[in-house]
């Protein structure tokens, strides 16, 4: 039959409980814990006269209750630097998406850029005993890189490759992707190149691709330029950075004459900045960020990135994750397939 299922009433006014979902349907409630914990294993007929009087009933199944222990196993935890950061939303989305299409969900955190904040977040999501965890990049404190060698689930770290760690690891070297961006700068001739760090302390994967523009530039017999601006909002940093660099920079030192950004926020502030100043962008200064934001191509002149696999890194993440809880057959591919690489966007800033 068809027929919709018409909530009974309840006495009292406390929430619908798994035994009111299993009159309704007329199903044990062994029946009910294993539609939400193992939906494989209920015949449809079944799933769908459940799945009638959990909507007519308002059900919402308790996790922490003992009969749908196993339950932890369906939410995954992602502890995420900056959760309103543009730069990872097509991670989130993608991880989510994937991990939803196998019945799981995700539960984000933001650390912020601040190890303590990871260490709490971590800490909290294994003591809701998820299925997985995903963290962002490699660098950890040691409480942290404890509470994942012994979590005892499934961990990736993502936006981050070294393939010595013992997490899986899905993403790219940042090391190399500070390469990229200063070869391309010196092939298009420029010599005096600089880096702007992030403004925000913490983000150690920005350093990580210093360290790839620094080498670059001691290959050439070059002096790297590092500036590491104070001002904490990323647009301000980023006219700070240009006003230091390129329009008034210290007495008996030459304008710079392209800058290597952090990211596409700094950039953009240092573009608009630049432009109010009068400075011809990129005939004066060339400049690279990293992110390849929706406004990156809008800007005037528009903005050379580096864009970074965003998608893939989500997907990928969660298609390993759910190889590790046997949802999945294991992959047989090569681990190497989880090294992915990052596309430079030539505009008209560089």
């Amino acid at each position: 039959m068809n027929e919709a299922i018409a909530p009974r009433k309840r006495r009292g006014s406390g929430r619908a409980t798994i035994h009111d979902v299993a009159r309704l349907a007329g199903v044990g409630s062994i029946t009910v814990s294993r539609y939400f914990t193992e939906p494989g294993r209920v015949a449809a007929e079944r799933s769908a006269r459940i799945a009638a009087a959990v909507k007519a009933l308002g059900y919402v199944p308790n996790l922490a209750a003992s009969g749908l222990a196993s339950a932890h196993g369906r939410v995954v935890g992602m502890v995420i630097p900056n959760i309103s950061g543009p730069i990872f939303a097509n991670t989130i989305q993608t991880f989510s998406d994937t991990l939803n299409r196998h019945g799981y969900q995700l539960l984000l955190a933001s650390s912020y850029f601040s190890a303590a904040k990871e260490e709490s977040a971590v800490r909290a999501f294994l003591g809701w005993k998820p299925a997985a965890l995903a963290v962002v990049g490699r660098f950890h404190n040691r409480a942290t890189e404890k509470l994942l060698s012994t979590a005892g689930i499934p961990v990736v770290e993502t936006w981050d490759y070294q393939p010595k760690r013992k997490p899986i690891q899905v993403g790219y070297s940042n090391n190399a992707v500070g390469e990229q961006a200063a070869r391309y700068l010196y092939t298009k001739g420029y010599r005096r190149i600089a880096f702007v760090q992030n403004s925000l302390a913490g983000d150690l994967s920005a350093m990580d691709r210093s360290d790839g523009y620094e080498a670059v530039m001691r290959e050439h017999g070059l002096e790297p330029i590092i500036y590491a601006p104070t001002a904490e909002a990323p647009f301000d940093a980023g006219k700070q950075a240009i006003e230091a660099l390129a329009l008034s920079p210290p007495r008996r030192a030459r304008p710079v004459e392209a800058i290597i950004f952090a990211n596409d926020n700094l950039a953009a502030g240092a573009l608009l900045a630049g432009q109010r100043a009068g400075l011809k962008i990129p005939r004066q200064c060339a400049i690279v960020g990293f992110g390849d934001y929706a406004f990156s191509p809008l800007l005037l002149p528009s903005l050379t990135t580096i864009r970074p696999p965003g998608r893939e890194i989500g997907e990928i993440a969660a298609l390993r994750i759910l190889e590790q809880l046997g949802v999945l057959p294991a992959s047989a591919q090569d681990s190497r397939l989880n090294l992915l690489a990052c596309e430079l966007i030539e505009r008209e800033s560089a």
